[in-house]
């Protein structure tokens, strides 16, 4: 008869048992016997409650599907000829983005004879890439595409360390603000004792 090596429902090492054994330990634990190592010589069985297991291998693989961080391609459009206020603006949503762990697109939208001018695109792109240099990296070099030319960015930072860093941030912000608080409100109570008529 066949033989396995069987796993008490606490982790226990009960040894290698004939599957009618194991069987019979299961239904007098009111247990399922679950093979959890087919490929082992002998199969390593294990006694537990099989619906409970199916329950915790989906919560688990749904909190590591939550986990995982989503990179988001965030596209800032801009023209040849852009004037320098609307590119400074530009660049500060792409240094925001990269900051969160985004990457960015960046396009050069040409219009009409522009287009007989891509050099105009090739010099913008390229300023802007050693303009936020510090925060990402040319991830996609500039390249013609029909009327437009395009360029990705990827961040230093992957997108977990970034939202880690903003809730680190944040929490030191307001941990800070209620000391202030405690410190003011001490304050207002010693004031509050000084003012009191003595009796």
């Amino acid at each position: 008869m066949p033989e396995v090596r069987l796993v008490g429902p606490n982790g226990e090492q009960v040894g290698i048992v004939s599957i009618g054994d194991a069987l019979k330990l299961a239904q007098e634990s009111d247990l399922d016997l679950v093979e959890v190592a087919a490929t082992a010589r002998p199969p390593v069985c294990k006694l537990m409650d099989y619906g409970k297991f199916k329950y915790e291998s989906a919560m688990k693989a749904r909190e590591a599907r939550r986990n995982q961080a989503h990179t988001i391609i965030k596209e800032i459009k801009l023209r040849p000829k852009i004037d320098p206020h609307d590119y400074e603006t530009k660049k500060g949503h792409v240094v925001r983005f990269l900051k969160a762990g985004d990457k960015v697109k960046v396009t050069i939208m040409f219009r009409g004879r522009e287009q007989s001018r891509p050099e105009l695109g090739f010099r913008l792109l390229q300023r802007l890439a050693e303009d936020v240099t510090e925060l990402g990296f040319v991830e996609s070099q500039p390249k013609q595409d029909g009327r437009n030319m395009i360029m990705v960015i990827g961040p230093h930072k992957k997108k977990a360390e970034a939202k880690a860093e903003k809730a680190a941030a944040r929490a030191q912000r307001d941990g800070v603000t209620a000391g202030e608080e405690s410190a003011d409100d001490s304050a207002v109570d010693s004031a509050v004792e000084e003012s009191a008529p003595r009796q």
